[in-house]
């Protein structure tokens, strides 16, 4: 049994979750469900960035202590993630005093000896967004950052430490053009590329006791200094599963076979964690798969306009695989995509309605009405098929349910043209046949879908592997 270690990456707690935090919640679990499903060991690591400087100022606008305002907003995350069927098998949480800071600590320590941190006098422009300073050539055209335009970036100027990103200029070349940390999509690896192959800087992993106000990781040896929020994050991925205080768990599962991420942090996870974890001699991520971002209605979310989406109210509304599906069937999952409840209605009634659900409900229906006995040993594991393994290798996602949905409109099909109503009219033996070909196939739909809409796939399952098939409610009844 293979082991498959699989990460998405570590929301800051400093709101509740939007549409954008289901989407890689939901992207993560699917590939988790899926390695389950053909017998992998798995473990699916997430958590919860609490040692910000945008933690403590969100902290201190609520009017509540950084350890409180980040407790209820862990609740939040967690709650979402229940109410997707999303499974993590680990929840790592950056303010974990017992185990992440002692392994921050050491992943630091391991650093320090290799000789790859030093200290000095810096003055960069903030983005307290990202938690990251920016060289002016990395800003728009009003000095600001990318992914957080209309904000101003704070000019610093402290004393902090740094890490030699510089010296690992050929290794982390030769890492991604070798595909040693295998990069999908590709344009992605290529961009990341692009960025090495500028120039690396060494970058800031501490800042001030002072500006940090005290809310976060110590710096070991020098406790005016606090860790820089992605030293410590990142490592998020290596405490949760033992690193320094439980290392035969730690052994069984690094290094990461998977990290699940958003396209605006590649830089963290492409470059400087492959580095920093090869300064301290630690075993290196496999994999990385970059998702783009959702629009709402064709705008950018945002506060101010009113539209960020709470996917709990499209749960409530619509069910948790309606959600599930839009999410992965609608929406590019290497490239930008939009998210529209006038599209999801539409999504719905053709594809979940119309097609799975009449597929399922006209077939149980002829197996009562035909006193159908059913035959068909349950399948427990997915069946290896080229065509929905190799697009979920490569995690298109759409490409999988296209596929499952082409079976499911070919099944429809094979009704309509050997209509089984008239044999069962006529009494014609042909009608067993007939049936155990329809319940056959959909019983390898409901597999094909475990991962993608798992209370679907179980209702169907439960439905379709007893010996008598009776009729029940719709799965999906049309939304007028």
């Amino acid at each position: 049994m293979a082991k498959f270690y699989i990460t998405s990456a570590i929301p800051y707690v400093n709101a509740k979750p939007h549409i954008g935090h289901a989407q890689e919640f939901v992207y993560a679990d699917t590939i988790r469900r899926y390695h389950k499903a053909i017998g992998d060991n798995v473990l699916y690591l997430c958590g919860a960035d609490e040692n910000a400087l945008k933690i403590f100022q969100a902290a201190e606008k609520a009017g509540k202590k950084p350890q409180e305002f980040t407790d209820e907003h862990n609740k939040e995350f967690l709650e979402v993630a229940k109410r997707l069927n999303v499974q993590f098998d680990i929840w790592q949480r950056g303010s974990d005093e017992n185990k992440h800071f002692t392994s921050s600590q050491k992943l630091w320590e391991l650093c320090s000896k290799n000789g790859d941190i030093y200290k000095k006098s810096y003055t960069g422009l903030y983005c307290v967004g990202c938690e990251q300073f920016y060289e002016p050539e990395e800003l728009n055209e009003n000095g600001e950052c990318f992914e957080h335009p209309g904000r101003k970036l704070d000019k610093v100027s402290e004393e902090n430490y740094f890490f030699k990103l510089s010296k690992y200029q050929k290794f982390l070349e030769d890492l991604l053009l070798n595909n040693k940390l295998n990069i999908i999509p590709d344009f992605r690896k290529n961009e990341a590329l692009a960025f090495i192959k500028r120039g690396l800087q060494d970058f800031s992993i501490s800042r001030s006791k002072e500006r940090a106000k005290g809310w976060g990781i110590p710096v070991p040896n020098d406790h005016s200094q606090i860790m820089y929020v992605w030293f410590d994050a990142l490592n998020i991925y290596q405490t949760g599963i033992g690193f320094c205080w439980d290392e035969k768990k730690y052994k069984k599962w690094a290094p990461q076979d998977l990290m699940v991420i958003g396209k605006g942090i590649t830089r963290f996870h492409a470059i400087y964690w492959p580095a920093i974890l090869k300064s301290a001699g630690l075993k290196l991520p496999k994999e990385l798969f970059i998702h783009g971002y959702l629009t709402v209605d064709g705008q950018k979310m945002s506060k101010t306009l009113g539209n960020v989406v709470d996917p709990l109210d499209m749960i409530n509304k619509y069910g948790v695989d309606v959600l599930r599906y839009y999410l992965l069937k609608e929406i590019p999952s290497t490239s930008d995509g939009d998210f529209s409840e006038r599209r999801l209605k539409e999504v719905y009634n053709a594809d979940l309605a119309n097609n799975l659900g009449n597929l399922v409900s006209r077939v149980a229906k002829l197996c009562e009405s035909a006193n159908f006995n059913n035959e068909i040993a349950a399948k427990t594991h997915i069946i290896e098929i080229e065509e929905y393994t190799l697009a979920l290798s490569e995690y298109k996602f759409n490409d999988a349910l296209s596929f499952i949905w082409g079976k499911i409109t070919g099944l429809n099909q094979y009704i309509d043209s050997q209509k089984p109503w008239d044999l069962v009219k006529n009494n014609s033996p042909r009608v067993k046949d007939v049936l155990n070909h329809a319940v056959d196939g959909v019983v390898e739909v409901a597999l094909l879908l475990e991962p993608f809409l798992p209370e679907t796939a179980k209702k169907i399952e439960n439905q379709f592997i007893k010996q008598k098939i009776i009729s029940g409610s719709p799965l999906f009844p049309r939304i007028p």
